[in-house]
């Protein structure tokens, strides 16, 4: 298993980067929020999981290794593959979903693209027992991104990763851009994962 990358950042894409390691570029596919905190050029060190299918080698890149730890557990759920585990870590942090797992919080689960109320049901189930007690308010494990600078571009990006048309993305990025401006003007900047969950749920609403 390939338990980590570390090197040069050469490339960023909507839902993945290309590290440079020992002369191999690797692509690692990444929640928008990690992908957020990398720059081209700049070194970077990813917590890995390689996923082996008979026809392919995914990589999948995390900021922590508590992330990596719980995008594993949550594929021990039933219907849940890589790809709904990733987009499951875009919306929720994942002390927020210890707790909405510990909760019983269908509604927070839902809020991911690919889970139903069924599903959600049987992930609470299935992993109540699995993630853990969680540590700490909810509201740091959902405020604690990083941000990048263009949160705008961040956010269409990541929208568009995770199965949006480049017009839903624009209309949710155009829902979120208050909240962004009320950051800004109160001195903070924007962070990218609470603008992406923002965008989610007015997705989800319309």
């Amino acid at each position: 298993m390939i338990a980590s990358v570390a090197g040069q950042v050469a490339a960023i894409g909507a839902d993945s980067a290309v590290v440079e390691v020992g002369g191999v570029g690797m692509l690692v596919h990444c929640a928008p929020a990690t992908l957020a905190g990398l720059r081209v050029g700049e070194p970077a060190r990813l917590s890995t999981s390689l996923v082996v299918r008979e026809e392919s080698l995914t990589l999948y890149g995390f900021a922590t290794d508590d992330e990596r730890g719980v995008f594993e557990l949550l594929q021990t759920a039933s219907g849940v593959g890589p790809r709904l585990a990733l987009a499951m870590l875009a919306v929720h942090a994942p002390n927020a979903l210890r707790v909405a797992v510990a909760s019983a919080d269908i509604k927070a689960l839902t809020m991911v693209p690919g889970i139903g109320q069924k599903g959600a049901q049987r992930i609470v189930l299935e992993l109540k027992d699995k993630l853990g007690a969680p540590s700490g308010p909810v509201e740091a494990a959902l405020n604690g991104s990083a941000a990048a600078p263009a949160w705008r571009e961040q956010v269409h990006s990541g929208l568009v990763g995770l199965g949006y048309s480049s017009r839903d993305a624009d209309e949710a990025v155009a829902a979120v851009t208050p909240e962004a401006e009320a950051e800004v003007a109160a001195g903070r900047e924007p962070r990218v994962a609470v603008l992406l969950r923002s965008a989610l749920r007015a997705l989800s609403t319309r």
